[in-house]
């Protein structure tokens, strides 16, 4: 029994000091960004093209083709995942074939991204037609994060307790109205948080981007869906891969926006999910 808990106490130890250098060394990588991007982090950098110059330099048509490829992303991620996660949960037959369904969607959470631009690819750039635009990408990383909205979905679905419905049931109320009105209310910060950190992912992505055909150098902004773009992450791999020092630099500041971006995102999703907590509170 000593042996045993000595056994959990080095576990322990052995963990905690895993984590305390992960973190230290997570402060001292911040450190050297913010150290080498700080001095490109003007407005210029968010209202000018590319440039031969790296003083010259901004992200302005990474910005715009992040925000059109997310903005699709979520309009086609969201309601199909949300959906799907509703029939799957309150609707579909627990027989033989939806079981491997399930077991699917999940697998399908932890596929590499690579796995997903070679299926953009192959899908939507050269079988529909789509080409290297801006739809391809947003379709590609939309079914990037459909796998874990769905899954966040159902789990924060089959989280609310089982006495509210048979509550809802008891008084009378169908199946639409137990769903709507009971279910999905208390469901909310679960998915909201599920979300928007699947978008999250989306954003910061740029392999699948580059399969599908996003481009590298870009001094112009989309002007629709079948425009050619570039992202945020990809001008952040093009400037590091420069043999001038400069250039390192502008691509440490592109890192310091996409991390305050996506921190804004993470916060984003604390908010909602505490607000939606209190509002619903069972």
């Amino acid at each position: 029994m000593k042996a045993r808990k000595r056994r959990e106490i080095i576990f322990q130890l052995l963990c905690a000091c895993i984590t305390i250098v992960g973190i230290i060394l997570l402060f001292v990588l911040l450190y050297h960004v913010v150290l080498e991007g700080w001095k490109f982090l003007t407005p210029h950098f968010f209202t000018d093209f590319q440039s031969r110059f790296p003083v010259k330099s901004g992200m302005k048509a990474g910005i715009y083709g992040s925000l059109w490829m997310i903005s699709i992303t979520a309009i086609t991620a969201i309601p199909l995942g949300i959906a799907s996660a509703i029939f799957l949960e309150e609707y579909a037959p627990k027989n033989g074939f939806w079981k491997m369904v399930e077991l699917n969607i999940s697998n399908l959470a932890g596929v590499p991204s690579i796995v997903y631009g070679l299926l953009g690819l192959s899908l939507f750039v050269r079988a529909l037609g789509f080409g290297q635009s801006v739809l391809s990408g947003a379709l590609t990383m939309a079914l990037l994060v459909l796998p874990v909205i769905i899954v966040s979905a159902r789990e924060s679905i089959r989280a609310v307790p089982l006495s509210l419905r048979e509550a809802a049931f008891a008084l009378g109320a169908a199946k639409y109205q137990v769903l709507f009105g009971q279910i999905l209310p208390v469901a909310i910060p679960g998915i909201l948080t599920g979300i928007i950190l699947a978008l999250g992912r989306a954003f910061g992505e740029a392999a699948p981007l580059i399969i599908v055909g996003a481009l590298s150098y870009v001094s112009f902004v989309p002007e629709n869906v079948n425009s050619e773009f570039t992202v945020m992450p990809i001008q952040i791999y093009n400037w590091s891969g420069r043999p001038q020092e400069e250039f390192h630099q502008l691509a440490a500041t592109g890192i310091i926006v996409l991390l305050l971006i996506l921190l804004s995102l993470n916060l984003a999703a604390i908010i909602l999910r505490d607000h939606y907590q209190k509002r619903f509170r069972l």
